[in-house]
């Protein structure tokens, strides 16, 4: 290879090291070899799987539509790898330019996309944690453990964290016929994400539903019988939960550990990158060998005030790992960003609700459409006079409408689409939880700086 930095020589015989082999991981091998890659390609994975689907585990999969080791991803083209599974990196050598594994192997790269993901926060008393019956959902193997607890007829299923996650499974659990009771700290379901408006609608919902909803409390202990099994459980309000199962859905975990003394910008909320998906190092110079794409990736967005964001979401992972695939492997002149508009959809107690942009970065929220009461409406998010989010309920026909105000940073209170308007367009607080507020976490996460915040620790270059 005659240089890192020449994309041409980078196509013909250069080494690509992948560390994350699920959808990201995936995508971007078969990016790669759609932009004419030829040289060889590594895909590091912890789990034993081939890449999966992942929004299925809270769905079909619980419902027992769907086994969870049906859920791979298909194949858009031969990516002609060497795979990795079953094996963790642990390491990463920027001066040797080698990912290390916990089998004691080293890779070495050219160029590494670190595509890790996120683990599912398990609960926080190990020794609860480890009581049978009680689950975490992040993984194939989590939703197969959980699919066949529900399916054994539990009494009744505790679900700790009514994000959506937490919210969809509760959803399962009614459609199944199982007594379920959600216990959230904040005010309201998902009022991370969509604030407490909207939360309301939600809190609605579950409870027609037959959800034993409790609001504003936590879990302060799980107890186990005598062969282990969780059976009770004591809420912060002092009363007590006879329980089967336990469904701990407290968010997640960004998969950065093992970058520790790597000098890159790894954090709480990922690997810090421009938005060509270069990772930066933790001065905030930009690499040139080293990309980040999916859940792990915070990357500046032009339309949030150039704020860093985070996101959970499925076209995130795609179109992230065809950027970075891109720019792995051209000229510096033909790089592109990776700026879309976030996106995504939850179905749960019969209603299907879409969001696009970034709901929790307004302030400001107006119904703008449909009918809150029927649960088919259009909400739209605000800041500082312009559009920044919107979300629907049984009515996703108007989230590419939307979309586009927000792309092209449209007024707020939007125009509305000249139909089937509702009574009241108020523009009303959002109503998000106030910073520090135990609460989930929205899929999108803004972590830009904060001059507030104390938190940044200097550590001078090894020598």
């Amino acid at each position: 290879m005659s240089s890192p930095t020449n994309g041409n020589a980078l196509k013909d015989k250069g080494r690509i090291v992948i560390v994350g082999a699920s959808l990201t991981g995936l995508r971007a091998a078969e990016a790669l070899r759609k932009e004419g890659f030829s040289g060889h390609l590594t895909i590091i994975g912890d789990e034993p799987h081939e890449p999966y689907d992942r929004p299925p585990l809270s769905k079909q999969v619980l419902k027992g539509w769907v086994p969870a080791d049906h859920t791979k991803l298909p194949r858009m083209l031969e990516v002609h790898a060497e795979w990795r599974l079953g094996v963790a990196a642990t390491g990463l050598d920027r001066a040797k330019k080698v990912v290390r594994l916990a089998d004691g192997d080293e890779v070495p790269f050219d160029r590494v996309l670190l595509a890790t993901g996120v683990r599912a926060r398990q609960w926080p008393n190990p020794a609860q944690a480890a009581l049978e019956g009680v689950y975490t959902l992040r993984t194939s193997n989590d939703a197969a453990r959980l699919q066949a607890a529900l399916a054994a007829g539990p009494r009744r299923v505790l679900i700790i964290g009514a994000g959506f996650i937490g919210s969809e499974v509760a959803s399962v659990c009614r459609e199944l016929g199982l007594q379920v009771t959600v216990a959230e700290r904040a005010s309201a379901p998902l009022a991370g994400a969509l604030g407490e408006v909207i939360g309301a609608i939600a809190a609605e919902m579950q409870r027609d539903a037959g959800v034993d909803l409790r609001i504003g409390v936590s879990i302060t202990a799980l107890e186990g019988d005598a062969s282990g099994h969780v059976r009770r459980a004591r809420l912060s309000d002092g009363s007590t939960l006879e329980v089967d199962v336990v469904l701990a859905s407290l968010g997640s975990i960004r998969n950065i550990e093992w970058l520790e003394g790597a000098g890159l910008a790894a954090g709480f909320w990922g690997v810090g990158c421009d938005a060509g998906c270069r990772a930066f190092d933790i001065h905030g110079i930009v690499t040139d060998h080293i990309f980040v794409a999916g859940d792990i990736a915070r990357s500046p967005h032009v339309l949030f005030e150039y704020q860093f964001l985070s996101m959970e979401h499925w076209d995130n992972a795609v179109l992230g790992a065809e950027v970075a695939a891109h720019n792995m492997v051209c000229e510096e002149i033909e790089r592109r960003a990776h700026l879309l508009v976030p996106a995504f959809w939850s179905a749960q107690f019969g209603v299907n609700i879409k969001s696009v942009g970034v709901p929790s970065f307004g302030d400001e929220i107006v119904f703008t459409q449909g009918s809150r009461k029927e649960r088919r409406f259009v909400a739209a998010y605000g800041r500082r006079g312009r559009i920044v989010g919107a979300v629907t309920c049984n009515n996703g026909k108007w989230l590419e409408y939307y979309g586009a105000q927000i792309a092209r940073s449209g007024p707020f209170p939007p125009h509305p689409a000249g139909f089937d308007l509702p009574g009241d367009m108020r523009v009303v607080p959002a109503e998000f939880p106030a910073r520090g507020v135990p609460t989930a976490a929205p899929d999108v996460v803004l972590t830009g700086h904060d001059p507030s915040e104390r938190h940044a620790e200097f550590r001078p270059r090894a020598r």
